[in-house]
């Protein structure tokens, strides 16, 4: 019994998602980021100007 507690970490550790592994499917988004700037649903914050578009025009790509 105490073997499939190991075993349900070892799992865990296997099929764990890495934050940040997926290559973004657009270019402006690949452009965007590539900059220095940021994507953002919505307007830009305070201090932050819309510079462009991300995600296929859906963001706002914001930079200082």
């Amino acid at each position: 019994m105490k073997v499939l507690y190991l075993l349900f970490a070892v799992f865990l550790l296997l099929f764990q998602a890495t934050s940040g592994s997926a290559d973004p499917l657009f270019a402006d988004t690949v452009e965007c980021r590539s900059q220095g700037k940021f994507c953002r649903v919505g307007v830009c914050p305070p201090t932050f100007a819309a510079t462009g578009t991300c995600h296929g025009g859906i963001m706002n790509c914001c930079s200082k």
